[in-house]
């Protein structure tokens, strides 16, 4: 075998070999043993807008803007060679030059020649932004979930020990403590839903459903659309639920001519959330000497759960009441 021969034959391997690393279709880089790259794959300089003459023989550390040269990584790459190890999806969060801010998965295995000779070592590089993006929304999503279990949790334990017994036969206290539940659950299904559209409307509906056998017992006023946060949702619907029931066992809604109109304003640029509660047709209204469970818990959940307040009006002619929720509980749909 004469010179050409040989050179013809090295030049057809190392075509081979080329073809075979621009095949992979992640980012592939082949180091010698002073990390400088001896060849690289297609797929890495498309995805990093970088030539041949940019990057061949160049140190990894030198490439791009410096986005390698990190001192942790330098240290994993210095001991992959001596020590035969290998270095599996160290992430690297960098603002790449043409691509933005990505995060990067690099991979680096040590080269063993047969010969036992000279090492050189193969670095892919995976580009993991939208899977590392959607790791952080599920990890938030579990701790949002988490908050939320164990905020419903407490306001069951709280709707179980307050619903008191005295006074009630156990048929009575199951009624009232499966309807404050179920309240609970249309509200929580409701802010799960994690819809556009769902919001105050929405959860009047839902709230209202089993208080509205008569078609004019209930009428909800048409407004601007409002958002609820998860935990207003909620609240609110606690809310609602006890103004209804109240309204059934003592108000309008406790004889066929009784009517409950209920309406809402978005105020101060969308500061504030205003819900009106006006009772008409009903018993006439006296205002009670002492303050039931569900006042109590009307007025709690508005002011500690909602940050806002409740101003209760027993008129002669029907309660009126008014709910005014601060931003940060609602907000205008936009």
């Amino acid at each position: 075998m004469n010179t050409d021969d040989l050179y013809r034959l090295l030049r057809t391997n190392h075509a081979q070999a080329q073809g075979i690393v621009d095949t992979v279709t992640e980012p592939l880089l082949v180091l010698d043993a002073s990390l400088c790259v001896q060849a690289a794959s297609r797929s890495f300089f498309k995805t990093f807008g970088v030539s041949s003459y940019e990057t061949i023989g160049q140190p990894i550390y030198d490439l791009g803007n410096g986005q390698w040269n990190i001192p942790e990584l330098r240290h994993l790459l210095e001991e992959v060679i001596p020590k035969a190890t290998a270095i599996i999806n160290y992430q690297v969060e960098h603002d790449f030059p043409s691509l933005g801010k990505r995060t990067m998965l690099l991979t680096a295995r040590t080269l063993h020649q047969p010969d036992g000779g000279s090492r050189s070592m193969l670095v892919s590089i995976m580009d993991a932004t939208d899977q590392h993006r959607r790791d952080v929304a599920k990890d938030l999503l579990f701790g949002e979930l988490r908050h939320r279990m164990k905020n419903l949790l407490g306001i069951i334990q709280s709707l179980a020990s307050l619903t008191t017994t005295e006074g009630r036969t156990a048929e009575e206290y199951r009624h009232a403590l499966l309807g404050r539940l179920a309240a609970l659950i249309e509200a929580e299904n409701l802010a799960f839903a994690e819809q556009e559209d769902s919001g105050f409307e929405e959860l009047l509906g839902r709230i209202f459903a089993p208080f509205s056998a008569n078609p004019h017992a209930v009428v909800i006023e048409p407004g601007e659309p409002v958002v609820l946060a998860p935990h207003t949702i909620m609240s609110l619907g606690l809310i609602m639920h006890e103004m209804a029931t109240n309204a059934v066992k003592y108000g309008v809604l406790s004889v066929p001519t009784g009517q409950v109109r209920v309406s809402w304003l978005v105020e101060d640029g969308g500061k504030m959330l205003r819900i009106k509660w006006t009772e008409s047709g009903g018993p006439p209204v006296a205002t009670p000497a002492a303050s039931g469970y569900g006042t109590r818990l009307i007025q709690s959940a508005a002011a500690y759960n909602l940050h806002g307040q409740v101003e209760l009006e027993y008129a002669i002619d029907g309660l009126k009441a008014e709910i005014v929720i601060p931003l940060g509980s609602a907000s205008p749909e936009d």
